[in-house]
């Protein structure tokens, strides 16, 4: 007799096969991350913040709040180092500045140059984490 199928997606990766739920996991907690991040970054330009101080601000905020989400829902299940994870978001911060100092040369909006900056920033930040972040706990694969 065959077992019935699995309702819940597979965790976890084998070998060099990529993981598309985890993917998807990462963009829902994501999109909360983005909430949070983003609306501290709009808060704080709304109040006078200079866009570079607000990002700075934000993405503080944002790492503390991301490792627990990312962690707990994105690569559940693997294990995770907390200090790759802050090495990791200090370049992506880095990277970040870079790529919002960019866009600020070809979009006026300060406001549409910090979301397009997450939308850059966010896809290379998995490559980072998944590689190099998260890795499969010892015994599971």
């Amino acid at each position: 007799m065959s077992e019935a199928p699995s309702e819940e997606p597979p965790r976890g990766r084998t070998g060099m096969q990529f993981d598309w739920w985890q993917l998807l996991r990462y963009y829902q907690a994501g999109v909360v991350n983005t909430l949070l991040g983003y609306g501290c970054y709009a808060a704080l330009l709304s109040l006078g913040f200079d866009m570079f101080i607000a990002q700075l601000v934000s993405h503080t905020v944002g790492t503390l709040f991301n490792y627990f989400t990312f962690s707990r829902y994105a690569f559940a299940g693997e294990a995770g180092s907390p200090l790759r994870f802050v090495a990791s978001y200090a370049g992506n911060y880095l990277l970040s500045l870079a790529v919002l100092w960019g866009l600020s040369q070809v979009i006026v909006s300060p406001y549409l140059a910090g979301l397009v900056n997450v939308a850059i920033v966010s896809a290379i930040n998995f490559l980072i984490l998944k590689r190099f972040v998260f890795r499969p706990a010892a015994g599971s694969r």
